[in-house]
């Protein structure tokens, strides 16, 4: 019995000491340390079956790259490896403190290293295998999972609670294991059983191949390196290494892959953005932070995860220089015990040191695809933007969402974990400061939060300031684009000066904000760079308060933690900065998406034969302005059938243009239908023409079929012009077709419409802007010839093309007054009779020639029709001229400059010594010395003040410790004060001079510097690259300066204790310094391609909105899109990399500096006890802690300088270019009263446009002799326009002279010459503002004045019926005025100026016949003692000129009165007279 019963309490005990087995923490490690070993086994198992797989038969069920499986496992096995890395670190430190006894620490430090392994591996292995389609989750998997689960739930039952850190490792560990079962056992894969998920992805809209510039799944640099390559940044290696023999170029720059690629990224972005908006409301900022965060949530995690590593990582060191001092002060805990320390010092650098890099690197591209996919919905959104809509949003700034609030809010991506690290920072800085000194911890909690709290209201302000200064900017660049655009109508009237001073105004207003947010950035950096100094002063006063014993160790330690502490309070008004500024940006580009599109539903499309009517208009009232009464078109009824022809006529402001927008669908509809059956090509009044070859042009994204190619050339008789050209129809157009004259942009335009093949034309008079034959030989080709089955509506000012017409539309104030056949119409009403009779009454003055005298062929057709480039920078090669040399072929518009090679000096120079000859730079240098000696003096007192350890007596008393203490604290408080103020001082100084010199030199730089620039170019800079020199570059500046004061600072402490230090810290700089030289190379020039690659990016946003319509017309909106996206992958490419180079560098500079921090200490632990003060090597290491931070940020700081300083340089490249003459030559000013008769001498007058180019007027002879009235003719091309700029001295000559009344003018200065002269310009020029300020923008005129010069051009009535009058608006480039009415207010301003000689550069090119007869009647009566030259395409306009000039190939064919020129039949003027006699009065039936 015994027996049993003993035997049965033996069997109770074992059964008791297993269960308490079970519950004791130690064997639950041991299962799991056996469990983890079991999948690395498993793994490897699968790695030797399936090599070639990847880690195939374990991953391949997690294996859905797109999906929720394949990165949650990933993120969740990064995670716990990453977790336990942690923790063996923890588990190795409490195992050496316990003197390596400890069995428990021991079993912990290997079961956490053997799951760092297995998770680790499981995550490369994930990583690294390939795509292949998904089978069923192996059993073996499912089966380990399922114990897993069980393990990390029954740990977390058994888990010591008190041990924090076991804690949160069995919570992480339990909530990944539910996760990997729940995708294991329940998660399906995508697209069914045998589908892969990856190759299921749609393409974007059909081809997504672009090329340059857009992102492909081919294998970039980036996407194909190996790990190590990843973590190390090797795989930047090559770039670097191209970049370090030769300038980069963008074709050196590898592809971005798909995931980066906006053409991955914005439909993704789209998709969220319209299903967050589901619920109605449109776009809200929070929608869009909403749509932005999710489609890159997965980095936004990883950084996440790394920024956390990062400073848990960067609290170690403080956390030991405690146990550091008292191991030099002798006490040892354990052997070894300083090997120890000093390798976990460098692993928590080298832990500290990668998940920083990959932090910044991983934010740099979430910001880019942030970006990139910003831009790309601004851009849709400015593809579909209404009209109404586009009124309330200028193109300036709708570009200013896309070059600076897209831009800020990926720049935002630096700062978005920063809110929640300064939480984490302060919760760690606590818990160190509360091991060292206990309950004075909460005196640090209070300083900190006071310090943050005194930030909300500075914060308030710089958001206001921030708002302000955007919206001063706004109106800035609205203005300059304006200016930019019209800037040849600006330097004709001589006003320049006045609209730069507008500008300059307009920058005044902008930079009073910028000084209040500068110096409001002062104040926060004087409060935040001031703060350490307060926290430690409130916390060590709080320890005597207390009684809390101060030793130098954990003063020291406090010391670090306080600095470690500084970063997140001195980057927290940043970053609230930055919220505040991303805030305001993602608002302004919500409102922007909220914006109305235009109504789809306003014309009913038809497919191609789906009705017997091309276009049917019933009952319909539409209005550009729906809220308006009188709407713009009213009760619209007609029906166009297919192969119809129908014109529209009518007077100015009638409608017709309105008209055919309304088929179009651009106008919103009040009421009633329209129906369009089949394709559609427009051809808009004012030429749109997209900067690029003129091949591309008129293909417009069709592909080359040469046969029609060469007949769409020849019906626009396009083809002789291009023979002419160097380069054929590869020449490259300048921006807004800079380089074309008018008739030439208007034939491309036609040419474009005619080679689309549409089912519908729509032609908005663009017969106007050539000349009679050129028009008479369009409407026949064209609309006779090529388009003879087409239906056709074309609005016409030229009465000689409506009988040709089936059908004719007379507009009267938005009705159709009339409507039928020529004949029909012609006696059923007045208004169709009005038009008609001022076409008779112009006919009657070139009544003298019979109209049968007119031979068949054209009387200068057997000349060459060859419309050169009329005034502009290319011109014909004419035949007595030499052939063209290869000096000669050069394109107008070349590759945007860029410098090549490091930045100059005299850049770094220039900028430093712009604001007051750089007299304030030694003042903010010597601030900052004093600062860093005062801030080294404070904690060098500290330091050797306390005593190491409590037996040892104070140098000094407490009292005496504390003042010194707080006097040094106030000392270097007032030097950041001082410094700050300078700093902001200098730079908005210098950014004020650099705007005003840039500006005053483009200002004034020659007409040839806009032909061949693009305004893009220019607005970058104004915009762009002043926002640099603004905001960024005096903090660049300063940050350089401060880093380098304090990199000497720390060591000149460390070689205080060890000067061994330098033997390392040498051969480390001279290393970084190569480093950097290496590194520099590549960087440079990648920055360099990030501005130059923005350009064409700004500039294809301009052009498409100023083209929308037309690039909706035909249905080319997904190719345009498809632009966008390969110009911002353009863009982001080389911003991509130099991400990567910037990281790749600063990684290598963290391992050096980390070695010098290694060797320091290894020394310092190698030396016998007291031979070195065990304070003052505490400080040494305290400073050392932050050793590689600093030296990384110094470099990184320089690049980045050097980076940012290359907006300097560009500003100067602007600021440096050649200027016209001078304006006023005071010593040769004429008198008051000339030119007092207007003779206009011209003598063997010789021009080219360049050196290298042929001259334009072969030596001109004639005498225009004052009070006449003299027509300049010719083709399209010979000259009339340049002799013209010859005169305004817009171009100047290259030999010979122009006298006025006996002054030679190119010995005047160019404002004396431009403001005596009046001229009518070609195209009709209206600028933003008001009526009153378009018509007198110099202000020298009254009222009176004004209002008699309206009524004289017959726009009083007009202006009169506005409700503001004079002060009515006039929006950008004056939209809401018809062509003719700005025609006539062109007439408006001459009228005012009376001048004594006037220009009229085909003037009436854009009204029709009955104003035409107005102007030229108010011409004859207010000017008749005036010498009018007139360049016209109407006969008529200068028929009744007392002279006339015929020019041909750039020399006078013939030069007199218009009557002897009609006698003598043969002459080429009655020839040119007889052809249009004849064409006006035939039909073209």
């Amino acid at each position: 019995m015994d027996f049993l019963n003993s035997t049965k309490a033996n069997g109770m005990l074992t059964l008791l000491e297993f269960r308490s087995l079970l519950l004791e923490p130690i064997f639950v490690r041991c299962v799991s340390g056996l469990l983890h070993a079991v999948l690395l086994l498993v793994l490897f198992c699968s790695w030797v079956r399936g090599r070639n797989n990847g880690f195939g038969s374990v991953t391949e069920r997690l294996k859905d790259r797109r999906g929720f499986g394949f990165k949650s496992v990933l993120f969740c096995s990064l995670v716990l490896s990453l977790l336990n890395l942690v923790l063996t670190s923890l588990s190795g430190f409490y195992w050496y403190e316990s003197d390596w006894l400890d069995e428990e620490q021991l079993v912990s430090l290997l079961m956490f290293l053997l799951q760092t392994v297995s998770w680790g591996v499981l995550s490369v292995s994930l990583h690294r295998c390939s795509d292949y389609e998904q089978r069923k989750s192996p059993l073996l998997l499912r089966i380990w999972l399922a114990f897993y689960l069980a393990v990390s739930c029954y740990s977390l039952v058994v888990v010591d609670k008190r041990q924090v850190h076991l804690l949160v490792c069995d919570i992480v560990s339990f909530s990944g294991a539910l996760l990997l079962c729940y995708v294991a056992f329940f998660k399906k894969a995508r697209g069914g059983n045998n589908s892969n998920g990856v190759l299921e992805e749609p393409l974007l809209n059909g081809d997504s191949t672009g090329g340059g510039g857009v992102g492909s799944d081919e294998a970039t640099p980036y996407s194909r390196a190996g790990l190590l390559s990843l973590l190390t940044f090797s795989w930047m290696g090559p770039l670097i290494e191209i970049g370090n023999k030769k300038p980069l170029d963008l074709e050196d720059v590898p592809q971005l892959h798909d995931s980066d690629s906006v053409v991955g990224l914005a439909p993704k972005f789209r998709t969220m953005l319209e299903s967050s908006s589901d619920g109605g409301g449109g776009v809200t900022t929070f929608k869009l932070m909403k749509a932005l965060f999710f489609s890159a949530q997965w980095e936004i995690l990883v950084t996440a995860f790394f920024a956390f590593i990062y400073t848990v990582a960067s609290y170690v060191g403080p956390a030991l220089i405690d146990t550091f001092v008292q191991y030099l002060n002798g006490r040892r805990q354990y052997n070894n015990e300083g090997y120890v320390l000093v390798i976990t010092f460098f692993l928590a650098k080298l832990v500290e040191c990668l998940s920083q890099r990959h932090w910044f690197f991983r934010l740099q591209k979430v910001g880019i695809r942030m970006r990139s996919s910003l831009v790309a919905m601004i851009y849709e959104k400015g593809l579909t933007l209404s009209c109404h809509s586009k009124q309330g949003r200028t193109s300036g700034e709708i570009i200013n969402f896309m070059t600076v609030d897209a831009e800020r809010i990926g720049n935002f991506s630096w700062y978005m974990h920063d809110p929640w690290m300064v939480l984490l920072q302060v919760g760690l800085a606590l818990w160190i400061l509360y091991r060292n000194l206990g309950l004075a911890s909460i005196a640090a909690l209070i300083a900190t939060i006071l310090v943050m709290l005194v930030n909300f209201p500075f914060g308030r302000m710089q958001e206001r300031f921030q708002e302000k200064l955007m919206e001063a900017k706004d109106n800035r660049m609205k203005s300059t684009s304006e200016i930019l655009r019209n800037m040849r109508i600006l330097k004709l009237q001589g006003w320049e000066m006045k609209f730069l001073s507008k500008i300059f105004d307009l920058r005044k207003s902008e930079e009073g904000w910028l000084k209040k947010y500068v110096y409001n950035s002062a104040v926060i950096s004087f409060v935040f760079w001031g703060a350490p100094t307060l926290v430690s002063v409130s916390t060590f006063g709080a320890c005597i308060l207390l009684g809390i014993p101060l030793e130098s160790g954990k003063i020291l330690s406090a010391l670090a933690t306080f600095r470690i502490l500084q970063e997140p309070i001195y980057n927290l008004p940043d970053t609230i900065s930055m919220v505040v500024q991303t805030k305001v940006s993602l608002d302004r580009i919500a409102s922007y998406l909220c914006l109305d599109n235009l109504q789809p539903d306003v014309v009913e499309t038809l497919p191609q034969g789906g009705s017997d009517i091309a276009v049917e208009v019933s009952n319909s009232t539409l209005s550009w302005d729906v809220s308006s009464e009188s709407p713009t078109l009213k009760d619209i009824n007609f029906k166009v059938l297919p192969g119809m022809k129908v014109a529209v006529c009518g007077t100015v402001g009638s409608g017709k243009s309105s008209l055919l927008s309304s088929i179009l669908g651009e106008v919103p509809k009040v009421s009633g239908s329209l129906k369009v059956c089949g394709t559609k090509a427009y051809v808009a009044q004012s030429p749109w023409i997209q900067s690029g070859k003129i091949e591309d042009n008129i293909l417009f994204g069709k592909p080359m079929e040469r046969e029609r190619y060469e007949k769409v050339l020849e019906a626009c008789s396009l083809s002789k012009d291009l023979e002419i050209l160097s380069f054929g129809d590869q020449t490259v157009i300048g921006e807004r077709g800079i380089n074309l004259s008018g008739g030439q942009k208007q034939r491309i335009q036609i040419a474009r419409a005619l080679y689309q093949d549409a089912d519908i034309y729509l032609f908005d008079d663009p017969f106007s802007a050539v000349d009679a034959h050129t028009g008479s030989h369009l409407f026949k080709e064209v609309l006779l010839g090529l388009l003879s089955s087409k239906s056709v509506i074309y609005v016409t000012h030229q009465v000689e093309f409506l009988p040709a017409a089936d059908l004719i539309l007379v507009m009267k104030d938005g009705r159709i007054s009339q409507a039928g056949k020529y004949n029909d119409i012609l006696s059923s009403g007045t208004d169709f009779m009005e038009l008609i009779g001022a076409h008779q009454e112009a006919l009657a003055v070139v009544g003298s020639v019979d109209a049968s005298s007119v031979s068949e062929k054209p009387a200068l057709g057997g000349q060459e029709d060859a419309i050169g480039l009329d005034g502009k920078q290319e011109s014909q090669d004419v035949k007595n001229d030499k052939p063209d040399t290869e000096e000669t072929k050069r394109q107008l518009v070349q590759e945007e400059e860029r410098e090549k090679g490091s930045v100059a000096l005299d850049v770094y120079w220039k900028y430093i010594t712009l604001a007051y000859g750089g007299a304030l730079v030694p003042f903010i240098v010597l601030a900052q010395v004093l600062f860093q000696l005062l801030q080294i003096g404070s904690n060098y007192w500290m330091a050797w003040a306390t005593p190491v350890s409590k037996d040892v007596e104070a140098p000094v008393n407490i009292s005496t410790l504390m003042i010194v203490y707080v006097a040094l604290a106030v000392g270097s408080s007032l030097c950041i004060l001082v410094r700050a103020t300078l700093l902001v001082t200098a730079g908005y100084k210098t950014a004020t001079e650099l705007f005003h010199k840039m500006h005053h030199c483009i200002f004034r730089s020659p007409m040839s510097f806009f032909d061949s620039t693009p305004s893009g170019r220019i607005m970058n800079r104004a915009s762009t690259d002043q926002s640099a020199v603004d905001l960024d570059i005096p903090y660049q500046f300063g940050s350089v300066a401060i880093t380098v004061i304090q990199l000497i600072g720390i060591i000149g402490v460390m070689s205080q204790v060890s000067w061994l230090v330098f033997l390392v810290f040498i051969p480390v700089v001279a290393a970084s310094i190569w480093y950097q030289r290496y590194y520099i190379a590549a960087a440079r020039e990648l920055s360099r391609l990030v501005g130059v690659c923005k350009a064409p990016l700004i500039q294809h946003f301009a052009e498409t909105i100023s083209g929308s319509t037309t690039i909706r017309s035909f249905n080319q909106e997904s190719r345009f899109r498809g632009d966008n996206m390969r110009l911002s992958d353009g863009y982001s490419r080389p911003k991509f990399y130099s991400a990567g180079a910037m990281e790749w560098l600063c990684f290598r500079l963290d391992m050096l500096s980390s070695l010098t921090f290694a060797f320091s200490l290894v020394f310092l632990i190698s030396i016998p006890t007291g031979v070195i003060d065990p304070s003052l090597a505490g400080l040494a290491v305290t400073y050392g802690l932050s050793l590689n931070t600093l030296q990384a940020w110094l470099i990184w700081t320089l690049c980045n300088l050097e980076n940012k300083i290359i907006s300097v340089e560009r500003i100067l490249q602007y600021a440096s270019v050649p200027s016209e003459p001078p304006l006023v030559i005071e010593s040769n000013r004429p008198q008051q009263s000339w030119p007092s008769r207007g003779e206009v001498d011209i003598h063997d007058l010789q021009v080219r446009y360049a050196p290298h180019m042929p001259l334009v007027l072969r030596g001109i002879t004639c005498t225009f002799k004052g009070g006449l009235r003299t027509g300049i003719v010719g083709r399209t091309g010979s000259g009339k326009s340049t002799l013209i700029q010859t005169l305004f001295r817009i171009v100047e000559p290259s030999a010979g002279e122009i006298k006025i009344d006996g002054v030679n003018i190119l010995n005047i200065g160019l404002h004396d010459l431009r403001l005596r002269l009046s001229i009518i310009p070609q195209d009709p020029t209206m600028f933003e503002g008001t009526v009153r300020s378009n018509l007198d923008p110099l202000e020298e005129y009254t009222d009176d004045q004004i209002w008699e010069a309206l009524d004289k051009c017959q726009l009083g009535d007009e202006v009169r019926k506005k409700d503001l009058k004079l002060d009515s608006s006039v929006s950008e480039n004056g939209e809401n005025w018809s062509m003719g009415q700005r025609q006539l207010v062109c007439l408006g301003r001459v009228l005012l100026k009376r001048s004594k000689i006037l220009v009229l550069d085909e003037a009436t090119a854009s009204v029709d016949t009955a104003t035409d007869n107005l102007i030229q009647k108010t011409l004859r009566e207010h000017f008749s003692d005036c010498t009018v030259i007139t360049i016209a395409h109407r006969i008529s306009s200068v028929i009744d000129s007392d002279m006339v000039l015929l020019l041909s190939n750039g020399i006078i064919e013939e030069y007199d009165s218009p009557v002897k020129l009609l006698e003598n039949k043969s002459s080429s003027f009655a020839k040119l007279v007889a052809e249009y006699t004849a064409r006006s009065s035939s039909s073209f039936d």
